[in-house]
């Protein structure tokens, strides 16, 4: 029997056991949307490995879902939707539905250059022996209501990890693990967050793109299991104004297998150094924070991801690097006790959810390898809170970031690295798209673009 075939034959065993009718074909659009469409049981087969057909001008799309003026994303073009049967799922919130995350390929089967889970999977390529682990732990705020213009009403006001917080949010949080768990989907920690109405789950680590796949469903059922019980869930970075923000922060490491076929070790780890990293992973970090202003184009997406990205928020919005410092855009966790190389790893805190995971995760790892290739060296880690530093002694340390979406994206342009990695089309596409982005919310005004994020995302 065929991989294929022996793959179909267990999809086919899950839709019996669930009485799926409806198979979602769903991808990542360059805004992070989750968008798709759908097959029926009968014809599922069929569409397995042609794909459904998709006009290309959807990946030009704006958040107002308006498509961009870019060549090769006008009305002439199609791709296909292929599925990947490792990422199928019952979805839990949607009794007789079941969903596929999928590459977008070209008619002739060839990877499409716009498909932002192929850029990850070049990416990673890129990385030759080096396997990425990769982990995202995203923020999102709980609502009793759907969002309304200039008012948020959450489910709680409770304080940052309040017993309270759990007990008003537990039907909730117990029946989203249950419908994760369900999936395949491990769920390592979860708790009330610093925000009014604001919650975190911890995702298990695993292979990169695995990684990026589960921060799509994460998003996708948490939203579904909190309509199903008449709530929202909104991760917007800052959902109203005077709000906590966000984040969906990015874990990794990178590890390589040891000859004779000993298992991986994780190359980021060195126990002799102070925090225990190794020299490859002071590189990494050096490439990420060199990258860094243009990175957040693609990690912070929003226009409303610069109302979180900001000094005192523990976003991450000082260029720097530090041991559990949590105003560095890049921080070394520290280590667990007992297994102290498997635990290290970075975390990239400027991050949220505006980014589609797979450019996000993307980016960063081609900035981290290029910081690799060139030996880059991030310098001393700051082991102390930069908000406390004087401005002349903050600027010496060139800890400023972009402090809008369209300094980040003029940062983007600016960096050929970043552009050249993007390719031909989308160093084209991308910045149109934020362009126009940042263009209505100006126009609109904070209390639309507020608004937008919180019922967008």
């Amino acid at each position: 029997m065929s991989e294929f075939a022996d793959q179909y034959r267990h999809i086919l065993q899950k839709i019996d056991a669930h009485g799926v009718e409806l198979i979602r074909f769903l991808w990542v659009d360059h805004n992070g949307i989750v968008r798709g469409k759908a097959v029926t049981r009968r014809f599922l087969e069929s569409r397995m490995e042609s794909g459904i057909g998709l006009a290309k001008s959807r990946q030009a799309a704006s958040l107002m879902d308006v498509g961009q003026p870019v060549p090769g994303f006008d009305a002439v073009g199609e791709v296909r939707l292929v599925p990947d049967p490792d990422t199928f799922i019952v979805l839990p919130h949607a009794p007789g539905s079941a969903a596929m995350l999928c590459d977008l390929v070209e008619l002739d089967g060839t990877p499409w250059e716009a498909c932002p889970r192929t850029f990850l999977k070049s990416a990673l390529a890129a990385a030759g022996d080096l396997q990425v682990v990769a982990s995202f732990e995203p923020e999102f705020t709980l609502c009793d209501t759907r969002p309304e213009s200039g008012s948020l009403s959450v489910l709680d006001d409770s304080l940052c990890f309040d017993n309270a917080g759990f007990d008003a949010a537990n039907d909730f949080a117990v029946g989203l693990t249950r419908a994760l768990q369900g999936q395949g989907i491990d769920v390592e920690m979860y708790h009330p967050e610093f925000g009014a109405g604001q919650h975190e789950m911890t995702l298990r680590h695993g292979p990169a793109l695995a990684a990026a796949d589960l921060s799509v469903w994460h998003k996708v059922i948490t939203r579904g299991i909190a309509s199903t019980m008449g709530l929202w869930a909104t991760f917007a970075p800052v959902p109203a104004p005077g709000f906590r923000g966000n984040g969906n922060h990015l874990h990794l490491s990178m590890w390589q297998d040891r000859p004779g076929g000993a298992g991986p070790v994780n190359v980021f780890a060195d126990d002799s150094d102070a925090l225990g990293l190794s020299e490859r992973a002071y590189h990494f970090i050096g490439g990420v924070l060199h990258h860094l202003p243009g990175l957040l184009a693609l990690t912070c997406a929003g226009v409303n991801s610069y109302e979180r990205l900001q000094p005192g928020m523990w976003s991450g919005a000082h260029a720097c690097y530090g041991q559990d410092n949590r105003e560095a855009a890049v921080r070394v966790p520290s280590r667990l006790r007992g297994s102290t190389a498997a635990s290290t790893n970075i975390e990239l805190k400027a991050s949220d959810s505006t980014a589609n995971p797979y450019l996000a995760l993307g980016a960063v790892v081609h900035a981290g390898l290029d910081g690799i290739a060139r030996r880059l060296d991030p310098g001393p880690q700051l082991a102390e809170d930069p908000n406390g530093l004087t401005d002349a002694r903050r600027d010496a340390l060139g800890l400023a970031l972009p402090r809008s979406l369209e300094e980040a994206v003029q940062a983007l342009t600016r960096d050929e690295f970043l552009m050249d990695v993007l390719g031909p089309l989308r160093r084209r596409l991308y910045p149109a798209i934020k362009e126009a982005d940042i263009r209505v919310m100006k126009e609109l005004g904070p209390d639309f673009a507020f608004l937008t994020y919180a019922t967008r995302y």
